[in-house]
């Protein structure tokens, strides 16, 4: 995008600030990762991080770039990591993708290790944590849309606006 994506306006709301807002949601407590321990990482580099600075025991990670997500789709997601499952996956297209979530005490020099490694990719990640994948139902498709060219924010404004005429026609049709 050749930008901070999680400051593209979406409507009234920032793209973080959507993420921040379901997360709120869902029930379970939010944190935002502003800066990596380790720079130039990519996704491990925030992973790492969140792990890191975390007392929880199993944390769900979720990407600023995804603002269709709802809360529902987060809790289902917590369900299905099962106690055997050191990590859970959405599968996208064949590709391990983000909501993820991972178990804090196991994963964490797993992905210290993946970074010492320069092996950053999420599926490299998802491979040595013989993680989960879940491939999620078509009913999920529009809320894990990822917003990563100029093209997919233009479409992600015109959803944005269809759905609040939607929402100003439906209000206006109970009065």
């Amino acid at each position: 995008m050749g930008r901070d994506k999680s400051r593209l306006k979406l409507g009234r709301l920032t793209m973080l600030e959507h993420i921040r807002a379901v997360g709120k949601q869902s029930g379970m407590p939010v944190r935002i990762i502003r800066r990596d321990i380790v720079p130039r990482c990519g996704p491990l580099g925030g992973i790492y991080t969140g792990l890191q600075s975390s007392k929880a025991d199993i944390l769900l990670f979720v990407a600023c770039d995804m603002p269709f997500l709802s809360s529902e789709i987060l809790m289902k997601l917590c369900r299905m990591l099962k106690s055997s499952q050191k990590a859970l996956f959405v599968d996208h297209g064949g590709f391990a993708g983000f909501p993820l979530l991972l178990r804090r005490e196991v994963c964490l020099p797993l992905v210290a290790r993946q970074i010492e490694a320069q092996q950053l990719s999420l599926q490299e990640l998802a491979k040595a944590l013989d993680a989960r994948s879940i491939r999620p139902p078509r009913t999920w498709k529009n809320q894990l849309r990822n917003i990563n060219t100029p093209e997919d924010y233009q479409t992600a404004l015109e959803l944005i606006t269809q759905a609040r005429a939607n929402v100003i026609t439906n209000s206006q049709a109970g009065e």
